[in-house]
Parts: C-alpha cells; structure tokens; sequence
C-alpha cells in the first residue's frame, strides 16, 4: 500500500497529500480490512506499477450498491499497455461478487488518456463536482 501510494503521488503530481503525512501501518492495516474499500495493485516483478482504490457505497432509495474508483494510476513507463483496464476489468468482477449496480469514476476535463480509457467502459455523465470544506477547530481560538 505503501508503495501504492508512492505511486498515486508521482502520477497525480500530488506530493503534499501523499507524502506529506503518511498513514501509521496500524492504519493501512484496518483500512484495507474493511469490507467496502477495495485496494488493487498491478506488479511486474513484484514492484508497483499501477493499482486503483474503490469504495463500495450502500444506497438508500434502493437495495444496491455502487462502486466509486477514488484513485487509478499506473506508472508512466507502463502505461498503454492495457494495465489500468485489466485493473477495472477485475474490478467489475468484484463489483459482480458483491452484487453492485454500477462503478462510476470522475475524471479532470483535459484529461484525455483517463477519458478514452473510460469511455472504453461506459458512457460519459456531464456533471460539477464540489469539494466542500470541513471547519478545523483550533486549539488556538478557544472551545
């Protein structure tokens, strides 16, 4: 997971979020023995070269489950070669096991390599995605 992580941080050139304040290995562990977080590395020679991360997400207007890919990345040298679909491609088959409805992923406009492989898998939903903010409490402002 580790290396994974290295991995999503050199691809999304997010070096702040992925190597700023790693997780504890108690933490890996009991997040990856989770039922809906599902965690997929693809290995050439027992190094990491592409892996994704997913969430199972129960609904509420229907008894179904759907499956959100969080991260996808393979490393640079070893893209083009069909790694990342093989990646989804075993996802599906999860996502038939646990009986869900649909496996969404977002992807940046611009982005036209994550585009095409997902246009490969399904179609194409136009919508705004909004990241909104959680108030920290500081130590220093009082209870």
């Amino acid at each position: 997971m580790r290396a994974l992580n290295r991995l999503f941080g050199r691809a999304f050139n997010d070096a702040e979020n992925y190597f700023s304040h790693p997780p504890s290995h108690g933490y890996l562990e009991r997040l990856l023995a989770k039922d809906h977080v599902i965690a997929r590395a693809a290995l050439i020679d027992e190094s990491v070269v592409g892996g994704l991360i997913a969430y199972e997400l129960e609904k509420f207007e229907q008894e179904r489950r759907e499956i959100y890919i969080y991260d996808l990345a393979v490393t640079e040298a070893y893209r083009r070669q069909g790694l990342a679909s093989a990646l989804i491609l075993k996802l599906r088959e999860i996502a038939v096991a646990k009986k869900a409805w649909i496996i969404y992923v977002q992807a940046d406009y611009g982005d036209s390599p994550a585009i095409n492989l997902y246009e490969k898998f399904g179609q194409c939903e136009d919508f705004m995605h909004f990241d909104i903010s959680v108030p920290r409490k500081s130590c220093a402002n009082g209870p």
